[in-house]
């Protein structure tokens, strides 16, 4: 596959929290499965996961969070009824 044709990334880190996220993958690989990868091996295995993975994790947040406020607004809905005078 080219270049050109992967997805840009919908999540970006910022370089610190790049490079840590780097060091964590190079780190789970070589305790794992004994591979030792290099910076830009590990920034490809960041990228993919930024790409395919992450989205997935967002969007359910977003939903977790959508459901949440969606309970919390007829909480308060509820309660302003059992205000309202007859």
């Amino acid at each position: 596959m080219s270049r050109a044709k992967l997805k840009v990334p919908v999540l970006a880190l910022d370089a610190a929290q790049e490079q840590a996220a780097q060091q964590t993958i190079k780190r789970f690989m070589e305790d794992r499965f004994e591979l030792e990868l290099g910076s830009f091996e590990a920034q490809e295995v960041l990228d993919l996961f930024a790409r395919e993975i992450a989205p997935l994790y967002y969007n359910k947040a977003i939903f977790d969070v959508q459901t949440h406020l969606k309970d919390r607004f007829e909480s308060i809905e509820s309660d302003l009824w059992a205000l309202e005078k007859s």
